[in-house]
């Protein structure tokens, strides 16, 4: 097969890929249907050993012909067709963004109210309504970013299918904002392959709708921005992500250069110019923001949602205090932090000082739900780590048996022991690797030196 345009042959391997991760998605949309979650899960882990095969291709086969970025990117389309054509089983978040996009729609503040109150109830309707999770005891936890995206949706029309078409939309500026900064490093654009045939993000966005595909977005245009030297607009679009989630403000030292101040500036003139039309309800504008902590254990005096203080706790039986882990976390983040501060003037120190911060963060909160990880993938897309991608695709077994109560005690060893032996390994075959490379240059050189002598001697 070739690509159009005389781009080159496609590699069978990628082919054969290709065609695996389309068939293996095939069967999750069968097995779906009956929301039998640990036949899911497996189909998407197995998922994932065919986009092991792309990884292979793509970074450990340099030489090989590489498939046109239109392949790459058609059957990245066809991978979210029948994910977001199909009903969001696994999560009820977007029930949540189709109300708050119908209350503002309605002319009401989104954080005014939960969607219980008797002052919504004219909103109640038998598709969004009924699917809201908390929606007798919590009020909207989306900063403003999200609800203009959620209002947004409302205003085009249509309900649960449209807001995954929308996400969906978003997802796809962030992808071709990531084709641009492959194109800036000098990389292969069928890179983005990466991200885009990676089962994560193809499930949780075009699949269950995930806000997180506006970070997707946002992310990628900060950085581009930032190498461009644009410091204003590397502020705002790093606050839209920010008011996406809070998590991408870890990504400020990484995205600041040294003496200057117009990208902070601009940052937090955004947050603020987007909470402005929110303020009239106070204090409640963050919404469900302060309880959200305490109800997924991530606070000093309990800490069981931390899955590495959890694992530690639950099968080693030690005693590991959540205040202390708490503090470790800041120190570790506070030192990756000041080793990428100041250095935005470097575009590699920008993309690798992203990705380490971006994944340092999301590993140490450790979270109970898979889509956390979706953006992480889209920071090893710009700056690879093998051993990095080794939890984003386990994070499936996250769906492992949420119906108990408690995610089995093994899944935290698989997603983070895991990867720290991989990691460890990895590093070890890289210094193994340096050595090697040493000790040949080292012997050329000798022979080099010897050549002219033994030319003298004759």
């Amino acid at each position: 097969m070739k690509q159009p345009g005389g781009a080159g042959a496609i590699p069978r391997p990628l082919l054969i890929a290709a065609l695996s991760l389309l068939a293996l998605e095939m069967a999750g949309l069968v097995v779906q249907q009956d929301r039998s979650r640990q036949l899911f899960v497996s189909i998407a882990l197995l998922q994932g050993l065919a986009y092991a095969a792309v990884v292979f291709q793509l970074l450990r086969r340099p030489a090989a012909p590489a498939a046109g970025l239109l392949f790459v990117l058609g059957v990245a389309a066809l991978l979210r067709i029948g994910p977001l054509l199909g009903p969001v089983v696994w999560s009820s978040d977007i029930y949540r963004y189709v109300w708050d996009g119908m209350v503002q729609g309605a002319g009401f503040n989104p954080y005014c109210c939960i969607p219980e109150d008797r002052v919504l109830a004219h909103l109640r309707d038998e598709d969004a309504f009924p699917g809201i999770n908390r929606r007798g005891f919590a009020p909207t936890i989306y900063p403003p970013v999200a609800q203009m995206a959620f209002a947004l949706q409302a205003w085009l029309g249509g309900k649960v299918l449209a807001m995954k078409i929308l996400l969906v939309g978003f997802e796809a500026i962030g992808i071709a904002a990531m084709v641009l900064l492959l194109k800036r490093q000098g990389r292969r654009l069928q890179d983005i392959a990466l991200y885009a045939w990676h089962p994560l993000p193809i499930w949780e966005i075009a699949g269950s709708g995930h806000v997180d595909a506006l970070i997707v977005a946002f992310v990628p245009l900060a950085l581009l921005a930032a190498l461009s030297g644009r410091r204003i607009l590397t502020g705002v679009a790093l606050g839209a992500a920010v008011l996406t989630k809070f998590i991408p403000l870890v990504l400020v030292p990484a995205l600041w250069r040294r003496g200057d101040w117009r990208m902070p500036l601009a940052l937090l003139a955004f947050i603020v110019a987007c909470y402005l039309p929110y303020l009239g309800v106070g204090m409640r504008v963050f919404g469900y923001l302060k309880d959200y902590p305490a109800e997924e254990g991530l606070l000093p005096d309990s800490g069981s949602g931390f899955r590495v203080v959890d694992t530690l706790r639950l099968m080693f039986a030690v005693p590991v205090p959540a205040g202390a882990y708490l503090v470790a976390c800041m120190v570790v983040l506070a030192l990756l932090a000041l080793r990428y501060l100041g250095r935005a003037d470097r575009p590699q120190s920008v993309l690798h000082g992203a990705m380490v911060l971006g994944f340092a963060t999301v590993m140490l909160l450790s979270p109970h739900y898979a889509w956390y990880f979706v953006w992480v993938i889209m920071l090893l897309t710009l700056s690879p780590w093998l051993s990095g991608l080794w939890p984003t695709l386990t994070a499936f077994l996250l769906y492992w048996d949420p119906e108990g109560g408690r995610v089995p005690t093994w899944v935290g060893g698989v997603i983070y022991g895991g990867f720290l032996i991989l990691a460890i390994a990895e590093r070890v075959w890289s210094h193994l690797q340096s050595r090697r490379t040493r000790s040949l240059s080292a012997t050329r050189e000798i022979h080099g030196a010897r050549r002219p002598d033994q030319a003298q001697g004759h």
